[in-house]
């Protein structure tokens, strides 16, 4: 009689849990995503009755406002430092454009049913969520900026309250929001990432798309078995569960069955940076075109296959972890830039609609509409194979003088292990000089970023200073620091303009007065008078410029001591 007493009240707790902690998502229409008001109290009202949640603030927004991240752990051991030795860690980011809530409404529910045991206990994991990243634009409520959106009917806006868009400030780490997931993310540590978002572009006939991380990127050991085991596995059962899903369709105002790439995630996005230091990252992107409680939905059944499968496939990602970290030893090639190699490719069956054209309404010219009345299944390409255009050889370690404050203060933010020098010390060390780069002509997120840079090598013996920094590549962070130091990466520090105080001269000449002095240095010296002339007689617009040809002069001459000119002020030690 005990027994069956004991057995009523579980169900009846169960039921009631059930019941009493449904969302806001869940008790409306269909087609309403949760305030950060409602979000913040019933995540506190979860982890007040159930002990299996926490729900922490661990970061500020540029506006000042809370951060929280969301935790659920079964162990009794509550301190991830002991736990990740035996366990793994799933993370969770929601929110990042607001405009796209899918996961900030699947996330909770995800958590409920974790805690009321509607899903089964996890064994070997613990899952955490930021509830939502850019809290300022969560707040900054309406119903028109996602334009091409099908729902909810209110939702948060792309920018936060600086306007950045966050999904470009992982490296660069302008706003308090990236500090604040960089923090986070080194206190996780986690094996797995999933950052979720809703779709632009063309139309289809999936809910549910997907951006695997930059597989050569990850590294070869991470790279095949995410793409061939972790992620196909995944795929597979949210088939299952009712929705097939295609890669991400990286086109814009065009037709999908041409075919497409894989797209390159740098580290200024959240899945780019995660894979400096080995997590497999995947981006969700719903169809913005399909109903909200279906997006939800299939955010959750991602969501909850992942848990399944990193439950099974734990020890086995952890080792790969390991073993992928053996590829980037110094001495060993690392490629620095990619591009898609075109000549190799898989095919798959994609599910799309007809495009086709017709006149405008507005313009009178032709304009692309997708026939929803014609679906289709057909083979196409996708090219998800890249080659390096450009390699570094990994160095022992980089050399970061004090003066780059900046560089130390990130570098302590995202767990590089450094050492100070405790004397001064002279050194050999590999030096560049900034050769050429590109900038872009209008302002990207705050910054107007350098592209297609290109070094020159030297091997100098210099002197550094006590309190110098010495950074050994021999750690789990090394791919954060290459793609972070080496200035001809994508997203490197120095063309996010942390270094452009190099790029320009300190010190000129009048040329009235070097005028005198240039003609008699040419008179003195005769090698220099050699060059002078055969870069006329080959360069016949420089021979037309006698400013040119002064300042030719001038930089050819003792007189141009600018050794900070172009000298990138991080070194190598091979």
């Amino acid at each position: 009689m005990k027994l069956k007493y004991l057995l009523f009240f579980l169900n009846s707790t169960l039921l009631l849990a059930q019941n009493t902690f449904q969302t806001p998502f869940e008790k409306a229409d269909g087609n309403q995503t949760v305030t950060y008001d409602e979000m913040n109290s019933y995540y506190q009202n979860l982890a007040k009755n159930f002990n299996d949640i926490q729900y922490l603030k661990k970061g500020e927004d540029d506006n000042g406002k809370p951060i929280y991240v969301a935790v659920y752990n079964p162990f009794p051991e509550k301190d991830l430092n002991k736990l990740r030795k035996g366990k793994a860690v799933l993370f969770v980011n929601n929110g990042i454009h607001p405009g796209e809530p899918d996961g900030i409404d699947a996330t909770m529910m995800l958590m409920r049913d974790l805690a009321t045991k509607k899903i089964k206990t996890p064994q070997n994991f613990v899952i955490a969520a930021i509830s939502a990243y850019n809290v300022s634009g969560m707040l900054n409520r309406g119903s028109f900026s996602r334009a091409n959106q099908n729902g909810p009917e209110q939702y948060g806006f792309r920018g936060n309250a600086r306007n950045y868009d966050l999904n470009r400030d992982f490296i660069k780490a302008d706003s308090k929001n990236a500090r604040s997931f960089q923090e986070i993310y080194q206190w996780l540590k986690p094996d797995v990432f999933i950052d979720n978002h809703v779709s632009n572009g063309a139309d289809y006939q999936y809910t549910f798309t997907y951006i695997s991380t930059f597989k050569e990127r990850l590294g070869n050991v991470l790279g095949e078995y995410f793409y061939n085991n972790y992620q196909a596995k995944n795929l597979e059962d949210l088939k299952k569960l009712g929705y097939e899903s295609t890669p991400y369709v990286n086109i814009h105002g065009d037709i999908p069955e041409v075919g497409f790439a894989s797209f390159e995630d740098s580290p200024r996005y959240s899945t780019g940076y995660t894979t400096l230091f080995n997590s497999l990252g995947t981006v969700p992107e719903t169809h913005m075109l399909k109903p909200y409680d279906k997006r939800v939905d299939a955010t959750y059944k991602y969501m909850l296959v992942n848990l399944e499968n990193l439950d099974k496939d734990y020890k086995k990602i952890k080792q790969l972890r390991v073993e992928n970290l053996k590829q980037y030893q110094s001495g060993k090639q690392y490629g620095i830039r990619w591009k898609i190699d075109s000549a190799k490719y898989s095919t798959m069956d994609f599910k799309g609609y007809e495009g086709k054209y017709k006149p405008s309404d507005i313009s009178g010219k032709p304009r692309l509409f997708y026939d929803r009345n014609k679906p289709f299944t057909k083979k196409i390409k996708l090219f998800t194979t890249a080659v390096p255009t450009g390699y570094i050889t990994i160095p022992k370690y980089y050399v970061i003088p004090q003066s780059q404050y900046k560089v130390i203060e990130e570098f302590k933010r995202n767990q590089i292990q450094m050492r100070l020098l405790q004397k001064d010390s002279a050194m050999v060390v590999e030096s560049y000089k900034i050769n050429d780069f590109k900038t872009v002509k209008n302002p990207y997120e705050g910054h107007y970023v350098h592209f297609e840079t290109t070094v020159d090598k030297s091997h100098k013996n210099l002197s550094f200073s006590a309190g110098d920094y010495i950074v050994p590549t021999h750690q789990d962070g090394v791919k954060y620091i290459i793609e972070t130091l080496e200035p001809e990466a994508l997203d490197s520090f120095f063309n996010w303009n942390f270094f452009d105080g190099i790029l320009a001269q300190k010190e000129y000449y009048s040329a009235y007065i070097f005028e005198d002095t240039s003609a008699e240095l040419l008179r003195k010296d005769k090698d220099l008078k050699q060059k002078f002339e055969a870069k006329k007689a080959s360069d016949k617009k420089f021979a037309d410029d006698g400013e040119a040809q002064l300042d030719w002069v001038y930089k050819n001459s003792p007189y141009f001591e600018e050794k900070t000119f172009r000298q990138y002020p991080i070194y190598r030690i091979l």
